[in-house]
């Protein structure tokens, strides 16, 4: 059985990715922070399904916790599967933080860098010697970078052009080992950022689904699904790719 690497996967597109990879019978290792209760409700919805989970704590934001995160993935690999390598990574967990350009302070600027940025760059990494040749690794950026652009969302786009540029040196990189490394660029989406943005804000809806081609926000699945699809052998020929996945933000 394939085994993919799921960060971020406690609630959102996360959640969704780890759901719907599953269901196309891999084995998944999927990652909550703070979100322990969603973590395991992921892991348990695969379960009920007839597929196989762990769920494993990660602070994406502290890459010194990598190592000992590596080792938590080599027991889960053994115990469950009897394998010592995995074959697909996805680089999900994220945060945000937004502020105008002259509000935004180094706190924030760190903390962004680490985890959008640094946290990916290293966990992939510690994480590579373990992967199987052959593989696929996917990266959640933004369309914050591009067509998405927002007051207020300098410094989470910036980290996510980074993403988009990284993705593009790994799939050099990692090619002569067969691995393939796409992004997707998800528009507005309904998910747990911004401390639960859309619930709070709920009148800013109708607002980005007027200015979706397909006329509302995106919903967690919608980006799951392609995530899903792009670690599967239908994508075999798809590498170095940034794909929006917004239906048709600002278009």
């Amino acid at each position: 059985m394939k085994v993919a690497i799921v960060t971020g996967a406690g609630s959102g597109i996360g959640q969704s990715a780890a759901i719907r990879i599953a269901e196309r019978g891999m084995g998944v290792i999927l990652t909550y922070s703070s979100n322990r209760e969603g973590g395991l409700h992921t892991a348990a919805v695969i379960e009920k399904a007839g597929g196989t989970a762990v769920a494993l704590p990660l602070d994406l934001a502290d890459s010194g916790t990598f190592p000992a995160f590596r080792d938590s993935v080599v027991d889960a690999l053994r115990d469950t599967w009897q394998r010592d390598t995995f074959d697909h990574l996805v680089n999900n967990a994220g945060s945000v933080r937004t502020s105008m350009f002259e509000d935004t302070t180094e706190d924030t600027f760190d903390l962004l860098t680490r985890v959008l940025l640094k946290g990916p760059y290293f966990l992939t990494q510690r994480l590579l010697p373990l992967m199987e040749d052959g593989g696929a690794i996917v990266n959640t950026s933004s369309n914050s970078t591009g067509v998405g652009l927002e007051p207020g969302y300098s410094v989470y786009g910036t980290m996510k052009g980074g993403l988009d540029v990284l993705t593009r040196y790994m799939a050099k990189e990692f090619a002569t080992r067969g691995i393939r490394v796409n992004s997707v660029s998800p528009g507005p989406t309904r998910t747990r950022l911004g401390d639960n943005a859309f619930e709070r804000f709920p009148e800013v809806i109708p607002a980005l689904a007027a200015k979706t081609a397909l006329g509302r926000v995106g919903e967690p699945d919608d980006i799951g699904a392609m995530i899903a699809t792009l670690i599967s052998t239908e994508s075999r020929w798809v590498t170095a790719q940034n794909i929006e996945v917004s239906g048709g933000y600002n278009l």
